[in-house]
């Protein structure tokens, strides 16, 4: 049986109105390449405005190219990144910090919980200070983490001020940047310079855009020939208004945040109506749009022979993820067959 949504990934889904409306405006006439077109500047001076602050903004077509390309910016190849474990840039990226800095190591922080703490940062960024040791440089964050969890505020700051005393920069890998937001009620400026992020990369293809995410250095001074590493990646879009021109309509308009709280509440939509259920157990607290749920294998296989997608890559729980577009019948559906094979694997 075929769903029309699946809840494997946000990925999944497609473009929203407002980025789809800037796009077509955008296709209209002609325009400067390479980031010289009306459009490429008005997302620039959109995201200014969304933080309230002066930043240099830059646009790659995907998270590895921005995570990558904005580490590697923040580097020498003898240099170390710090990270968590779970760490997306750790996880998930196929070595490509390693490879665009050519040759900064990751460090991996080890944690109690998903989220890197000031303790952690301390602990390995002063375990050893000779010529032998990649110099540590910069800490990365997830937010929201891997498993869906949000650092607060009072995190950030916190993670920001060891790294202000031992010398370090703080990235943010926010591919889900605007859930995060929509989690914590807070403004974008909140959780980013704020609190002490010296660059954030900030996701679209998660929020409802088809490709395109944006690099901010809020610390400008780090900047310098960031253009020059997109270009030689292959990230340096010709027609770059079409990777510009989405974001216009997302933030222009609020759908931003708007997808994001949508995203947000159909994750707590599934999880009111599963917790507790006997044999099953939410792995992670539900923070954003991530729901973890640790399932016999028996309730596993009935949700993929009803047709629901669903990936098991973390901890072996099931992770499903909700959209800008997700449809809360389609959530109750698949809540009620979590129930339904639950109940009949704990009776036989």
């Amino acid at each position: 049986m075929n769903k029309h949504q699946q809840f494997a990934s946000d990925n999944y889904a497609g473009i929203c109105p407002e980025a789809w409306e800037s796009l077509a405006q955008a296709n209209q006439h002609h325009a400067l390449p390479y980031g010289e077109d009306e459009w490429t500047r008005r997302a620039a001076d959109a995201f200014r405005k969304l933080f309230a602050t002066d930043c240099e903004v830059f646009f790659v077509f995907n998270g590895t190219a921005a995570n990558s390309l904005a580490l590697a910016s923040l580097c020498q190849p003898y240099h170390s990144i710090i990270c968590s474990a779970h760490a997306h840039v750790e996880t998930d990226e196929c070595g490509a910090p390693e490879f665009f800095s050519n040759g900064a190591k990751l460090l991996v922080a080890p944690t109690a919980g998903e989220k890197l703490t000031p303790q952690a940062v301390r602990s390995l960024a002063t375990s050893r200070s000779d010529i032998h040791f990649p110099k540590p440089r910069v800490v990365t964050i997830t937010q929201p983490t891997e498993t869906g969890q949000v650092y607060t505020i009072e995190e950030i700051k916190a993670l920001s001020a060891v790294c202000r005393e031992l010398g370090l920069k703080l990235h943010m890998d926010g591919a889900r940047f605007a859930n995060a937001c929509a989690s914590l009620g807070c403004e974008a400026a909140d959780i980013s310079w704020r609190a002490g992020v010296d660059v954030l990369c900030f996701g679209g293809t998660k929020n409802g855009m088809a490709v395109s995410e944006a690099v901010i250095y809020f610390d400008t001074s780090l900047a310098g020939d960031f253009d020059f590493r997109c270009k030689q990646a292959g990230q340096l879009a010709s027609k770059m208004r079409f990777l510009a021109a989405p974001w216009v309509g997302l933030l222009d308009s609020g759908a931003w945040l708007n997808n994001a709280r949508h995203g947000n509440l159909c994750a707590q939509r599934l999880y009111d109506q599963v917790a507790g259920l006997d044999g099953v157990s939410v792995t992670f607290p539900v923070e954003s749009n991530g729901v973890f749920l640790a399932l016999p294998e028996a309730v596993q296989e009935g949700l993929r022979d009803a047709g629901w997608r669903f990936y098991t890559f973390i901890g072996g729980a099931a992770r499903f993820m909700f959209a800008w577009d997700t449809d809360p019948a389609l959530v109750d559906e698949l809540a009620s067959d979590i129930i339904r094979l639950s109940r009949a694997h704990q009776s036989a």
